[in-house]
């Protein structure tokens, strides 16, 4: 990594480039299978829901600006995946390639050990996402499983890649 970067808990002032970061992945990228970037008050939302559960919701940022976050969500809401989390990394168009998004998913999965979680799982949005597949990899990320063409976006269908962690 080439780049001086500090990994803590997010806060509410750090929405704005949350919502910003997100919205680029959603309106340039398939990691993402929304169409419409959701705004900060629907960001606020789901950041809230999330750490009412003891969930992490972590950010990088260098010289004070946030260029990355990652977060750790049920994967399914039935009791009985209680223990089995998804997670999500996201990291600034300008500073991928660095190391951010390896860096923020560690200390994720150090979380989510911390919280009690069971397996940890990757829904890597479009099967061609090789960057986001070799960081889940070198975290010990084992394949679980592709399904094919089940998502659809810029006039095209996407697969979704699965990877699994036991924690």
């Amino acid at each position: 990594m080439n780049v001086d970067i500090q990994i803590r808990s997010a806060k509410d002032s750090d929405i704005a480039a949350i919502t910003g970061i997100y919205a680029y992945h959603v309106l340039h990228g398939t990691g993402s299978f929304e169409i419409d970037p959701p705004d900060a008050d629907e960001m606020v939302r789901r950041r809230a829901d999330i750490v009412s559960r003891g969930l992490p919701y972590l950010v990088a940022e260098s010289g004070n600006i946030v260029i990355g976050y990652a977060y750790a969500t049920l994967y399914r809401t039935r009791v009985a995946y209680r223990f089995t989390l998804e997670d999500s990394v996201y990291v600034h168009y300008n500073h991928t390639g660095r190391g951010i998004g390896e860096a923020l998913l560690a200390e994720l999965i150090k979380a989510c050990r911390v919280w009690g979680g069971r397996q940890l799982v990757a829904v890597i949005g479009d099967s061609e996402n090789t960057a986001s597949v070799r960081v889940h990899e070198k975290l010990g990320f084992q394949h679980a499983g592709v399904l094919r063409g089940v998502g659809f976006k810029f006039d095209r269908w996407i697969d979704t890649m699965f990877m699994q962690l036991p924690l």
